[in-house]
């Protein structure tokens, strides 16, 4: 298992699990979580042997949200008395930065799973939302908190979000800064799936992981790249845009290995190529 500051990486064949790994704070998300995301993910894209990606939080939560005062040294232009042009611009770079560690989730060419167990607030929340699928137990608890605390959420999660749940949840989690449980995010849609408790929830993560990672890694990596450019494109713009991934793609060795297997009425093994 690597250590990244704040996250732990462990690589189990054709796994990729990224633990939050400051359960001391809740992982609560401090500079490291924010600057290390990036590089982490790009490793993931860039490792042919991962397949899927799953993204859990050590300790007794999967993570409250941004540390705010640890990240204040990183931030001074939000104590600066006079907010003028230039403070506000250089604001505005280093908002835009914080966003790249959510959206690289996204990104990541490989399938991403979010497992979350206790509490996933504020940054958390963006965090899972730029996931692919969205797993919990049943002590899970939601909240789009930004509100509460006077600012915008402004990290992707209200870009994102009304895309899983529709606009008008969207904005009911928005505007009221509340909790929702487990049960409340599965019936909004928030969540794929609920379990029993963290050790149910990781091992039906993993079986997910194994399901999707015995596809063949080519068309699921483009099922992932057709369904990310999709967002915001009208019907005939996806068409066109898959038409032109189809014929990228096709043939390929998983496609002769998947007729081969067939024929001889075996599982077919997959190599991405």
């Amino acid at each position: 298992m690597k250590n990244n500051g704040y996250y732990q990486v462990e690589k189990k064949g054709t796994i990729g699990w990224v633990y939050l790994a400051r359960p001391e704070k809740k992982n609560a998300m401090h500079p490291p979580a924010w600057q290390d995301a990036p590089a982490i993910f790009e490793d993931l894209t860039n490792d042919p042997e991962i397949r899927v990606v799953i993204i859990a939080g050590k300790g007794d939560c999967f993570c409250t949200g941004i540390d705010l005062m640890g990240m204040i040294g990183e931030l001074p232009e939000l104590m600066e008395n006079e907010q003028k042009g230039g403070v506000k611009w250089q604001l505005i770079r280093k908002i835009r930065k914080l966003q790249e560690a959510i959206t690289c989730i996204e990104m990541c060419r490989k399938p991403v799973i979010a497992a979350v167990h206790g509490y996933c607030i504020g940054a958390g929340l963006d965090m899972i939302t730029a996931c692919d699928i969205r797993l919990c137990s049943k002590d899970a608890v939601f909240s789009l908190k930004e509100a509460a605390l006077g600012i915008c959420a402004d990290v992707g999660v209200l870009q994102r979000i009304p895309h899983i749940v529709g606009q008008g949840v969207a904005r009911e989690l928005a505007y009221t800064a509340k909790n929702i449980d487990a049960n409340r995010a599965r019936e909004i849609l928030l969540i794929n799936q609920v379990y029993e408790d963290k050790d149910e929830l990781y091992k039906e993560a993993e079986k997910m992981a194994v399901e999707i990672s015995d596809n063949s890694p080519l068309a699921v990596q483009a099922s992932k790249d057709v369904l990310n450019y999709g967002v915001g494109k009208s019907i005939e713009e996806g068409l066109k845009y898959v038409a032109s991934v189809s014929a990228n793609i096709i043939p390929s060795n998983d496609l002769m290995e998947a007729f081969t297997a067939f024929s001889e009425r075996r599982k077919p093994k997959f190599t991405g190529k």
